[in-house]
């Protein structure tokens, strides 16, 4: 009897094993999935509408949103490769306005953080050139460079400082936290639109994921202002 019940025996310790291995992974999983250095409270953002930050004309005819992560690696590419041209071709030119919105990922542990010190770098009018400094400067503050939160909060004041901002003010705004549920109200209008991915792109009624080029946003604002002068004109024609 006792060697026919073997068979049964060693099917129950492989079974354990693979039990023993599947749950070590799972730890391990939960143990490595980052936690943000900064957190953003849903609740405080109730009551804040969502604005994003904007450069452009308000006359401009197309406002083109993006919806991005300060750590993410696709918004770094568009941010320094494409973003430019599209600024002093498009914007500067008056055929489109452009609106940053806050949409940090879970899976970013410093991004809050980055977006955090970007907001308080607009309370002294120099947005844009954070906003610049940060994506040009990922491989210093991201996650893998930086998982103390006092050494990702030091980066930030040292971004701050070498484009002159005042230190003490700065300062004061990134440990207040007073930025947050802004940025918080801004990721609630990502969730809002079903947003999936960073970068993505807001243009009238469509959304475009991924980083855009140059020609691809040219083609985009000329078919949208086509489509709001054919909208008009048939308003007028009634």
């Amino acid at each position: 009897m006792a060697k026919k019940q073997q068979p049964k025996n060693k099917s129950f310790g492989a079974l354990l094993a693979v039990v023993a291995v599947v749950g070590v992974v799972l730890l391990g999983y939960l143990g490595s999935r980052p936690t943000p250095v900064i957190t953003l409270d849903p609740a405080a953002a109730a009551s804040v509408a969502p604005g994003g930050i904007v450069i452009g004309s308000p006359d401009a005819p197309v406002e083109v949103i993006e919806f991005a992560d300060f750590e993410c690696p696709g918004c770094g590419y568009f941010a320094t490769l494409h973003a430019p041209d599209i600024k002093a071709r498009l914007v500067a030119s008056g055929q489109m306005r452009f609106r940053f919105m806050d949409f940090p990922l879970d899976i970013h542990r410093n991004a809050v953080a980055a977006h955090n010190a970007a907001h308080c770098a607009n309370a002294q009018d120099k947005f844009w050139v954070m906003h610049d400094l940060l994506f040009a400067s990922q491989e210093r503050w991201n996650s893998q460079a930086a998982r103390d939160p006092k050494k990702v909060r030091k980066i930030m004041i040292e971004l701050a400082e070498s484009l002159d901002l005042d230190g003490k003010a700065f300062t004061a705004c990134y440990d207040s936290g007073e930025m947050l549920p802004q940025i918080a109200a801004n990721r609630r209008e990502a969730e809002r639109l079903r947003i999936q991915s960073t970068p993505t792109f807001k243009i009238g009624n469509k959304v475009y994921p991924g980083s855009l080029t140059y020609d691809q946003m040219r083609l985009y604002i000329e078919t949208e202002t086509a489509r709001l002068d054919s909208a008009a004109a048939t308003t007028a024609a009634r």
